[in-house]
């Protein structure tokens, strides 16, 4: 691996979504940007020609052309998604051309389709999560979704010259599905603490609160389960869903949080986090939102990854909703308890998730693609 200090990369970071929205997955893109431009790069983003709110990263952005029926900010199939990958192959092509552009980073599945179309090398792939996990979410037969799954996860990402995962399972994942060991790096998301203001923890009995999007991947009915058990020994406790979607959850009040500024003021608030989720490839950036905003979470074993177990947080068996509900009370009624995990969360994100130490990794990988002799 080359030790010298590199010239200034100009570098494309490739997403088929729209942008920005404030969920994971556009947030993972923005950070990981961020954290290469960090390091003296030229670092820009070709999206989606829509999204919501504004972008506040200073980042060039580059949109493919808008069609009809492309207002969908959800994840998953839609019937202009197709269309809006060739379209927005045609505008990555554009880009690499005339912004000279020496490595492309394609994030997630169709940003790597995209990116494979639009010709470009050194090409990286940076696995957001595994098809054969997230895929039966948004099918009804579930087993064809999951063997269609573990066909693209074998088809596409070895065809990438580097691939980029945020834990070891998912390169295990993709080892097994042909991936050349050789080729796949292990790099936790970056997370900025400076961009959440930790709030106070409150006397008084905190919501639960949840962040992100109603995907079916979310698990929120699990959420919901355990809210009535939690309500059979405080029935006015409240559970906020924070999230940019329009929709309703039932026995849930609706925060609007369109905006990454909106996101911010509600995890200053005093609650105590909860993530349900157990779709286990990906990294569940609001997990780490809320370790950097200095808040106590419970969360399934199978999606906990930046977490500790009584350290940073309460981890419970998979689709339990009486140990979800327990772990919700323990936390609920115990205000030291929330101020210990949250202080030491936050500690976590301030170390272990440096934006200039990702950046710094993220570099490695493109210069040694650019070269590889030196």
């Amino acid at each position: 691996m080359s030790t010298a200090t590199p010239t200034p990369l100009r570098i494309a970071c490739v997403s088929a979504c729209p942008y920005p929205v404030p969920q994971g997955s556009q947030v993972f893109l923005r950070n990981n940007a961020l954290a290469l431009q960090l390091r003296g790069h030229y670092v820009c983003l070709v999206t989606y020609g829509h999204g919501q709110g504004k972008d506040k990263s200073g980042l060039p952005i580059f949109r493919s052309r808008r069609i009809p029926g492309d207002a969908k900010t959800q994840a998953g199939p839609s019937f202009a998604k197709p269309f809006l990958d060739l379209a927005l192959v045609s505008t990555l092509r554009r880009v690499i051309r005339e912004e000279k552009i020496d490595v492309v980073i394609a994030h997630n599945y169709e940003g790597l389709l995209v990116a494979l179309l639009a010709g470009k090398r050194p090409l990286i792939y940076h696995a957001h999560n595994a098809m054969a996990d997230e895929l039966p979410y948004y099918f009804r037969f579930k087993g064809l979704a999951a063997r269609f799954g573990r066909w693209l996860d074998h088809t596409f990402p070895k065809r990438a010259d580097q691939v980029i995962v945020p834990h070891a399972r998912l390169a295990g994942h993709l080892i097994v599905r042909g991936c050349d060991r050789e080729k796949i790096t292990v790099i936790l998301p970056p997370m900025d603490a400076h961009e959440f203001t930790p709030g106070k923890v409150a006397d008084g009995l905190p919501p639960v609160l949840y962040t992100g999007n109603l995907d079916a991947y979310q698990n929120l009915g699990l959420l919901q389960d355990a809210m009535v058990l939690v309500r059979k020994k405080h029935p006015e406790a409240v559970l906020k869903i924070a999230t940019a979607e329009a929709g309703s959850v039932a026995g849930a009040e609706m925060v609007n949080t369109k905006g990454f500024d909106a996101l911010q003021r509600v995890l200053a608030e005093d609650a105590v986090l909860a993530v349900p989720r157990v779709s286990w490839s990906g990294y569940p950036v609001k997990l780490m939102n809320a370790m950097a905003a200095g808040k106590a979470m419970v969360a399934c074993q199978s999606a906990a990854y930046p977490l500790t177990h009584e350290e940073t947080g309460l981890i419970v068996p998979d689709n339990d909703a009486q140990a979800f509900a327990d772990a919700l009370l323990r936390l609920m009624d115990n205000k030291k308890l929330r101020a210990r995990m949250g202080k030491a969360a936050r500690a976590i994100v301030e170390t272990e998730y440096q934006p200039d130490r990702v950046g710094a990794a993220l570099e490695a990988i493109a210069v040694d693609l650019l070269h590889p002799d030196d």
